[in-house]
C-alpha cells in the first residue's frame, strides 16, 4: 500500500485558502497521495496544542493562515520545540502589503467569511429583484427592503438591479390606468417606497425610441402626449395615497437616482 503524506491545515478561519495552496502545491510532488486534515477555527493554545500532538506522531507539516500574531507566535515556537515544520502562507505576503503600501494588516480572523457573507448578500439581492421584477408577484411587495413604483420607462428595473448590487432587495411595480394594483401596495410602509416620476417630454422621447426598436410607427397611443398625462396624473395620485416620498428621473443616470433613493429612504426612516 502506498504511503500517504499528510499535510495539517491550520486556520483561524474554515482554512480554505490553505488548502487551496497546499493541494496546489502537491500537483508538483504526486498530490494523489497526499492527506490533508484540517483544524479550522483555530482560537487559543490548546487549539494548537492539539494539532501539534498530532502532528508529532509522524513526519508531516503544518500549513497555516493565522492572522492572531499572538497564536502565529505560539504555534512557530512550539512547532520548533517539537520539530514540526510549520509555514506560514499568509505572513511573507503579509509582510511585503506592509513595506510596499505602508499600511498595517487588521490581524482579525474570518474578514473573508465577512467579504463571502457580503456576496451571498448581494446574490440573494439580485434573484429578489428578478423574481419581483415588474410586480410579477405581489408576495415580494411587503417583503422587500424597497419598493419602486412608476409608470412604464421610468427606469424602475435597472434601479432595482443597480440597487440589489448594493445588497438591497427590490421590487417594483408598474403603475398602469387600466390594471388593478394588488393590495399589498397600499400596505407598503412609506419609508420602504420610493415614486418615480418624469417629464412628458423626456417620457414621449424614450418611448418614440422604445416603439422604433420594437419595428412599430411611432404615433402609437404609448407615445402619445395624452396618454403619458394621463399615466403621469394616475401614477402622482397612486402615489400620494401611499405616501411615499416622489423622485423625478428626467435626465438623471441610474446612479445618481439610486444614491437619491437611498438618501430620501435613509431621511424617511430617521423621521420615524
Amino acid at each position: 500500500m502506498e504511503k500517504r503524506e499528510t499535510v495539517y491545515v491550520v486556520s483561524d478561519s474554515v482554512g480554505e485558502t490553505a488548502a487551496l495552496v497546499v493541494k496546489a502545491v502537491a500537483t508538483q510532488f504526486n498530490g494523489d497521495i497526499l492527506t490533508i486534515e484540517h483544524q479550522s477555527y483555530v482560537e487559543d493554545f490548546n487549539d494548537i496544542e492539539e494539532v501539534l500532538q498530532l502532528a508529532a506522531k509522524h513526519p508531516t507539516i503544518i500549513a497555516y493562515t493565522i492572522v492572531v500574531p499572538l497564536l502565529k507566535e505560539y504555534l512557530d515556537r512550539r512547532a520548533k520545540e517539537e520539530g514540526i515544520v510549520a509555514v506560514d502562507l499568509l505572513n511573507p505576503l503579509m509582510d511585503a502589503f506592509m513595506k510596499t503600501f505602508n499600511k498595517e494588516p487588521n490581524h482579525q480572523p474570518k474578514l473573508m467569511r465577512q467579504l463571502d457573507k457580503e456576496y451571498f448578500r448581494k446574490i440573494e439581492a439580485v434573484e429578489f429583484a428578478v423574481k419581483y421584477d415588474d410586480g410579477r408577484d405581489p408576495n415580494g411587495i411587503l417583503r422587500a427592503d424597497i419598493v419602486l413604483v412608476g409608470i412604464s420607462r421610468t427606469s424602475k428595473t435597472p434601479l432595482s438591479m443597480y440597487l440589489a448590487h448594493k445588497g438591497f432587495k427590490v421590487a417594483n411595480v408598474p403603475l398602469v390606468p387600466e390594471v388593478p394594483l394588488p393590495e399589498e401596495v397600499y400596505k407598503i410602509p412609506r419609508n420602504n417606497c420610493v415614486g418615480l416620476i418624469i417629464s412628458p417630454e423626456k417620457l414621449n422621447k424614450i418611448r418614440q425610441e422604445r416603439l422604433k426598436s420594437l419595428g412599430l410607427t411611432s404615433d402609437a397611443n404609448y407615445a402619445s402626449f395624452e396618454r403619458i398625462l394621463n399615466e403621469l396624473s394616475y401614477a402622482e395620485k397612486i402615489m400620494k395615497r401611499i405616501g411615499c416620498p416622489i423622485i423625478n428621473v428626467s435626465d438623471k443616470a441610474i446612479e445618481e437616482t439610486a444614491d437619491q433613493i437611498l438618501e430620501v429612504l435613509k431621511k424617511e426612516r430617521s423621521s420615524l
